[in-house]
């Protein structure tokens, strides 16, 4: 059983770290060398890591239904009626494809290559992946600090959007977070920090349905025993639910208070990193 437990923890940290600006692919490309356990698992494995994002899709889902039962039927009726007009949400549909086709075709060439180059089990890698995460921290600060705060999420425009949507592109890489990229532009483009999560999350649902789908190809491909096949399950759950609380406690945070404390958090993250690695972990 103690795989269970490995998948539930590894779906715990997916749902918390995809949403809060930490990055979710450090943490899980990390946390099996970093909690010492023996690697070969369905549990270390990338297509495990990305069938998780099916649980997060759950949990985007879950909290924005209504936000998104109303988008889709406002882009519904703008391709009947050929026509966007005042409506503020069939303009905000069409932002939310027009923000993903794009980063949607970045990632699809590139993903392989960072893949490659990224996700190999090297003292090398783990030290890329630390000056990724302290990259994403710095972003992070600046934008909060620099962006003016008073732009909603109904005043974004099509260029704005676009900016938002292609720097899910540079989350490819480890350590960069897509919340943290795409709330980190947002923020730059003078969003409020809530808006900007919120243009976040409602981004993130396209990317994550592809992203889970492709993962689950690869993993559901393969036979596994019954264990794994409970692993497997929990590990989704466990994302799921952490994914839904993640969510409701970022907006709640941010109505009130800065990013600077997950920036902290992303510096300590990255020197326990580096500890480790000199300390030839």
């Amino acid at each position: 059983m103690d795989l269970v437990l490995q998948a539930a923890l590894i779906g715990l940290l997916q749902g918390l770290t995809e949403f809060i600006p930490v990055s979710s692919s450090a943490h899980l490309e990390l946390a099996p060398w970093i909690a010492g356990w023996p690697s070969g698992t369905v549990v270390g494995s990338l297509s495990f890591d990305v069938f998780l994002h099916l649980g997060t899709l759950i949990a985007l889902l879950g909290y924005f239904a209504r936000d998104w039962a109303r988008l889709l039927g406002a882009a519904v009726a703008s391709v009947r009626e050929r026509r966007i007009g005042a409506d503020p949400d069939r303009r905000l549909a069409w932002l939310l494809i027009l923000a993903t086709v794009p980063a949607g075709l970045i990632g699809f060439v590139g993903e392989d290559l960072i893949d490659r180059a990224l996700h190999a089990d090297t003292d090398p890698v783990r030290l890329a992946i630390a000056g990724f995460v302290v990259l994403g921290a710095a972003a992070l600060w600046l934008a909060d600090r620099l962006g003016s705060r008073r732009r909603e999420i109904d005043g974004l425009d099509a260029p704005s959007a676009l900016a938002i949507g292609l720097s899910q592109a540079v989350a490819l890489l480890p350590g960069i977070s897509r919340s943290g990229a795409t709330i980190s532009v947002g923020l730059a483009l003078g969003l409020t920090r809530e808006s900007a999560a919120r243009f976040s999350f409602l981004l993130a649902t396209p990317i994550t349905l592809g992203a889970g789908l492709y993962g689950s190809r690869k993993l559901l491909d393969v036979s596994h025993s019954g264990v794994e096949w409970l692993a497997i399950a929990v590990g989704f759950a466990a994302a799921a639910i952490s994914g839904l609380l993640a969510i409701g406690f970022l907006l709640s945070w941010l109505r009130r208070r800065s990013v600077a404390i997950f920036s902290l958090y992303r510096l300590a993250f990255a020197g326990l990193i580096v500890a480790l690695v000199l300390a030839g972990r």
